[in-house]
């Protein structure tokens, strides 16, 4: 049975009631919230591994939830929402959420995002239990004045530590250790989100976006991850 725990928000308590049942026979804890405001309490009581986060919903909405989830705390953030406009999956993602799923849903694909939210957010989380790591060649990644640790998941650029969620790390990480190959949107979403990727998806560029806000001098002029036109992205220096 899986110790992790798994918080469900919305307002809608036949969804929680739904999702808290499917999770459960995955062997997850759960635990249930039908706002942001009650969300936000809970975390600062209780360990939360993952958060399935509702977008509409009254008092706290989850887009500003999100925004103050992310000011403290790096687990997973799935989104839902009745909305399937890209602007509203776009505003999702921009605020920190890695995933997004748009109601009607199936709890089984759900389940199946849920697990891989999960395995990657283990893979960043896991560090030596020393407390100081050693950085060898082996373990490091250098892309000019960055450097990206493997083992820690810590990304540095002249030294200075940028913190990159679980899924913009493994986009980065991705890109650099296949130095000058092209990936398309869709080679990356297969290999960092391991789903089916829909042409409509816009979830690979608005992820891009906001690993180079994070590491370029000007997002606008990029010098790290350049973009092919009509290609897809690449590292090449």
């Amino acid at each position: 049975m899986s110790n992790e725990r798994i918080l469900i928000v919305d307002d809608e308590k036949e969804i929680r009631d739904l999702v808290d049942i499917y999770l459960k026979g995955e062997g997850y804890e759960t635990l249930k919230a039908e706002n942001g405001e009650e969300a936000l309490n809970l975390l600062e009581k209780e360990k939360v591994d993952l958060i399935i986060l509702d977008i509409m919903m009254p008092k706290v909405n989850g887009i500003e939830a999100c925004l103050k989830i992310r000011e403290e705390r790096e687990m997973p953030i799935i989104m839902l929402s009745a909305k399937s406009e890209d602007m509203d999956k776009i505003l999702g993602l921009n605020t920190g959420a890695d995933d997004y799923l748009t109601k009607p849903f199936n709890p089984l694909e759900l389940v199946a995002r849920v697990k891989s939210q999960l395995r990657r957010y283990k893979r960043f989380n896991k560090t030596s239990n020393e407390g100081n790591t050693i950085t060898t060649f082996e373990n490091t990644l250098e892309v000019e004045d960055i450097t990206i640790n493997l083992e820690t998941h810590e990304v540095f650029k002249d030294g200075e530590e940028i913190k990159l969620t679980p899924t913009e790390f493994d986009i980065l990480v991705l890109l650099a250790e296949n130095r000058g190959k092209v990936f398309s949107i869709e080679n990356i979403y297969n290999s960092v989100w391991k789903q089916e990727f829909m042409q409509s998806d816009n979830t690979v560029m608005v992820h891009i976006r906001k690993v180079r806000e994070k590491i370029e001098e000007d997002p606008r002029k990029p010098k790290y991850i350049k973009t092919v036109w009509g290609v897809g992205y690449k590292i090449d220096r």
